[in-house]
């Protein structure tokens, strides 16, 4: 999760008609493919890894002389252009030359290269530069005036990627391209937003060297080592349940190896290869703040209070979007385990109370007791339960009933704030309230947990209070969608980036939270959703992020680029493209 600067006055990048985005100078272009990935700036460096692998070195050529066209995965210049592979690990830059190539030291940050490992080796040809690392191998090739990288994890799956022809990789980047554009009859913004969210998305389904589903990548700074979020997966996977339905089944198992036999699950379940794996397990052993988070070798951050209800809301809406109902006896086990552990958790209430820690979504805020955020999802689950059951576990389904019946009435009394006009983010066992507006609430009316009424009080007082257009308080003008405002009363409840005012979970504009906020306002017809899905993008492009940002700032900067649950504008975008129409003429529905 990098920080970047950002500007508000800032005019770098303009959407154009086509759906690419163009710029006078040149900016990083991420990307992500089934197993390459890669940090490209036109101007002449590319730093090339792979998944379940990790970094594997860095290529210097001949600067593409600009302007620039961006695309997904893609950069072309008035000469030469970026284009990159889905069937291997291959790429191809086109009118340029090599100037040199460096290994990477490690693997990763935590990577630590043991005295007496074998150093790299490098091998040459009149037209082919190979570097073997104990963990990878990366090749270039020139090929005329081109120049083609391809990476693997052996040197057999990096030399077989060289197998592909400049104009076959080139076919395939101009297919993966097109496939991203879902809005074609867009206005340039949305279009180009429609296309970077999808690429996002599908960029996402990473693949392991035999070509087998290899997990849902939650964005290039998520996989080192590689793993797959319960969370990010779930918003990431929303366009995937029509685009890729055999993506979220796989996900599913996956996810299903990290739920332990008492419902308990990490953040997400770690994916590396053999020398990756390796490597992690030995800093993790040795390093006590990750032992102490990391408590199973498959677990990156173990018992997040989120992720097991995440497993439940995935298989729900997998059966529900695919009539495949063949996974839901395979899980069913779990989903018992999961519904028991949060019964366990609810101490004789109506209601699960989280622990104190800071282990959901917001894992830089301490909330604890009842937290709006966790119980929309808790009421989602249940009501998933009741949907997959009755013929499985007629039992369980009337149990999930009862709760969702006794939860939902009490959750008024419990989090509703009439100063805030909205539910209270949480509220602790000792009768503390943080009763800020924070945009995560909004999953209370995703999953139908309160009453329409108070949906829609919360909704208007957002647009006021969240939208930054509408708020003088902020200090920062029009940059988006703030995720909390007022910042959290306690010092003590907020740390490390989210310990500053508009950081991170303390106010930052996360795409993703505007999607869920833009579509409930899209499913009840309220209107004004287009700021909320496509602000964030007008503000990436005026500062060059040429990707789906994973969240920003103005005082700040952003995160990370390419980020998969950053995707979710686009497919709310998508489903409610006739009443986003109607809204850009005005008619709002």
């Amino acid at each position: 999760m990098t920080s970047v600067s950002y500007s508000a006055d800032a005019n770098i990048m303009q959407a154009r008609p086509d759906g690419g985005v163009s710029s006078d100078v040149a900016v990083l272009l991420p990307i992500m493919a089934p197993r390459l990935q890669a940090d490209c700036q036109p101007d002449g460096k590319i730093e090339l890894s792979l998944w379940g692998v990790g970094k594997l070195g860095t290529v210097l050529f001949e600067a593409l002389p600009g302007p620039y066209v961006y695309g997904p995965n893609s950069v072309t210049g008035s000469v030469g252009g970026v284009h990159v592979a889905q069937s291997a690990p291959a790429m191809v830059l086109t009118s340029t030359k090599l100037r040199r190539i460096f290994a990477a030291r490690r693997a990763a940050w935590w990577h630590t290269v043991s005295a007496g490992a074998p150093k790299p080796r490098a091998f040459r040809t009149k037209t082919r530069h190979i570097v073997d690392l104990t963990w990878g191998t990366l090749i270039a090739e020139t090929r005329g005036d081109n120049l083609v990288l391809t990476v693997g994890a052996s040197r057999a799956e990096a030399e077989a990627a060289l197998l592909l022809s400049v104009e076959a990789i080139i076919a395939e980047a101009g297919e993966y391209s097109a496939r991203c554009d879902r809005l074609p009859d867009a206005d340039p913004v949305l279009r180009s937003m429609v296309i970077q969210g999808t690429h996002a998305a599908l960029s996402s389904i990473r693949k392991d060297e035999h070509g087998q589903f290899a997990g849902l990548a939650a964005g290039q700074a998520y996989s080192a080592p590689a793993r797959t979020y319960f969370r990010d997966g779930y918003w990431t996977l929303q366009p995937l349940l029509t685009l890729a339905p055999d993506a979220v089944r796989d996900q599913i198992r996956l996810l299903a190896k990290g739920v332990q036999p008492d419902g308990e699950a990490p953040s997400a379940v770690i994916l590396s290869g053999p020398a990756q794996s390796a490597a992690w397990e030995v800093f993790r052993r040795n390093a006590d703040r990750y032992k102490e988070e990391h408590l199973r070798p498959g677990d990156w951050w173990s018992d997040h209070f989120d992720s097991p209800l995440f497993f439940i809301l995935t298989l729900g809406d997998y059966v529900a979007a695919t009539g495949n109902r063949s996974e839901t006896p395979r899980h069913w086990p779990l989903v018992t385990a999961i519904f028991e552990r949060y019964q366990r958790l609810c101490a004789g209430g109506p209601l699960p109370l989280k622990p104190h820690n800071d282990r959901d979504w917001a894992d830089n805020v301490y909330r604890e007791g009842l937290v709006s955020y966790d119980l929309g999802l808790w009421f989602g689950a249940l009501d998933a339960i009741v949907a997959l059951g009755p013929e499985l576990d007629p039992d369980l389904v009337a149990r999930a009933k009862v709760a969702a019946i006794a939860g939902r009435q009490a959750i008024d009394a419990e989090l509703w704030s009439d100063e805030a006009r909205g539910y209270a983010d949480f509220r602790t066992t000792a009768g503390f309230a943080e009763d800020h507006l924070m945009l995560d609430t909004l999953t209370l009316s995703r999953y139908d947990g309160v009453p329409e009424a108070k949906s829609r009080k919360t909704l208007a007082a957002m647009a006021t209070e969240l939208e930054s257009r509408n708020n003088q308080r902020q200090p920062y003008g029009d940059w988006g969608v703030l995720c909390a405002f007022p910042p959290y009363k306690r010092p003590s409840d907020v740390r490390a980036k989210s310990a500053f005012a508009f950081r991170y979970h303390n106010g930052s504009d996360w795409p993703y939270l505007d999607a869920i906020y833009a579509e409930e306002r899209l499913r009840r017809g309220l209107g004004g959703a287009r700021y909320a899905l496509v602000r964030w993008w007008e503000v990436s492009l005026a500062n060059g992020w040429a990707g789906a940002v994973e969240y920003y700032s103005p005082p700040f900067g952003r995160g990370s680029l390419l980020q998969g649950w950053s995707g979710l504008p686009a497919h709310v975008a998508v489903r409610f493209r006739d009443q986003l129409k109607a809204e850009l003429a005005g008619r709002p529905k």
